[in-house]
This record gives C-alpha cells, structure tokens and sequence, in this order.
C-alpha cells in the first residue's frame, strides 16, 4: 500500500512551493538489499523481509501522521503537550509586562513563535524519509524488539542534527513573517521602559527552533506508541502482522 508523506521540501518551502514525498513503495525499495547487513543474515526472506517492511511502513505511518498534525493551523498552539511557551531566560519580562498591562504582548508572541514552529515542520518529512530509507537491519531489529520509543529515539539520532540545520533559517525567515520578532522586540522594549529594569535577550531562533524538533520528536513518539500498543492504530495487515504478535 502506497502512502505519502505530507511535506514539502525545504527549498521549495522557502521558495514558497509545495512538493509531495516519497511514497512508502519507493521506501521499502532495496529492503532486500539493506544497508549495513551482517554476512549470513537472511535478508529479504522470511521474517527479516516481513519486519524490515513492517517497520518501514510503521515509520512512514507515524512521521507522516506527526507531520501532517504539526504543519496545520495551530499544529503546535492548540496543542497542550507540545505548545512553544515563552522562553524560560526571559519569563521573568513576561510576568512583569503581564502585570503592567502588557498581556496582548505577551500572548502575541506566544502565538508567532508557535506559527513559526507550524511552517518549519513540513520539512521534516524529507529527513524521516531518507532515515527510513537507509535503515540497516540491525537499526530494524534495534526498533522492533526496543521500547515503546525505540523507532522515534533512531529518528532522533539519525535526524535531528540535519533538521536543526534545515529548521533553523526557515525558522528565521518565519519569526519576521508571522510576527515573532516585532512581537518579540515589542515586549522587551515595554519591558525595559520600566524604571531599573535591565536588558533581557534570548536566541529566538534557536529557541523556536529546538522547540519545534521537540515537539516534532513528541508527536513522532506518540505514533510510534498507538502502533506498538493499539491494534486499531494497525491500519495494515502489515502491520497487524508485524506488531501484533
């Protein structure tokens, strides 16, 4: 069954141009033939074949349904579990501005770091896929007799370095388009209009940045978790095969 990771490439995002994923089919292509093999191992016969494709298809299930929950209208905002909060450097200015009349400040710059967040996180699609991609079957195995989060913790090793990179000047280039910096600029010029109060900073875009991937991770993580533990999160005899045993 072919399914399709709802993404779109990093430069076409910031070319402003949308572009669909690889499909689970061109993923599990060359599972026969899997990176890092040990001499000996049976690959693409038998079990390893059935659980090397039953946990490419859970991975390409789960990062597909985190992505497509992240990117859309307050993905991350309306989410409890994963809502971008004000950086903890500078709650100390949001408490004092809140008090002083300053509250729509406040939530405004909530809510652009959180928009920020929600258009960088489509460009996580292309990096799950080429991690599933080139998964070994030692990584398979790894994930198939791990923990509940075994598959989400590879990602996190695999991935997050390169996302950093490719999250972090989309990130950029957002914060000014939704707001974040002149919200951000606002509340700390307000801030420090008031008698002896000092200078207060934070990196915004590596603030925004981490923790967009660490919701992103959040929510890959909770997939991987109603795959493991839900039957009805099997939508596959696939999957049904490999994961309820």
């Amino acid at each position: 069954m072919k399914r399709l990771f709802a993404a779109a490439l990093g430069l076409a995002f910031a070319l402003g141009a949308s572009a669909q994923m690889p499909g689970l089919g061109d993923i599990l292509k060359g599972v026969g033939s899997t990176a890092g093999t040990q001499a000996g191992t049976r690959v693409g016969a038998g079990d390893d074949k059935t659980n090397a494709e039953g946990i490419k298809e859970a991975l390409a299930v789960g990062t597909e349904n985190a992505v497509k929950s992240l990117s859309q209208p307050d993905g991350f905002l309306a989410n409890q579990a994963v809502k971008i909060l004000m950086p903890p450097s500078i709650q100390k200015v949001a408490d004092v501005a809140s008090k002083v009349g300053f509250q729509r400040q406040v939530d405004e710059f909530i809510v652009s770091m959180n928009r920020a967040a929600e258009k960088a996180a489509p460009m996580a699609a292309k990096f799950f896929a080429d991690a599933i991609r080139d998964m070994s079957m030692e990584d398979v195995r790894g994930i198939l007799t791990g923990g509940d989060t075994a598959a989400t913790e590879f990602f996190s090793r695999k991935t997050r370095d390169k996302l950093y990179a490719a999250f972090k000047p989309v990130v950029a280039k957002s914060v000014g388009e939704v707001g974040a910096t002149k919200s951000y600029a606002d509340l700390m010029g307000r801030y420090e209009s008031i008698p002896f109060m000092g200078k207060q900073s934070v990196d915004l875009d590596d603030y925004v940045t981490n923790k967009g991937l660490d919701g992103l991770f959040h929510m890959v993580g909770e997939e991987e978790k109603k795959i493991r533990t839900n039957p009805l999160a099997r939508t596959t005899d696939l999957l049904k095969t490999v994961f309820g045993k």
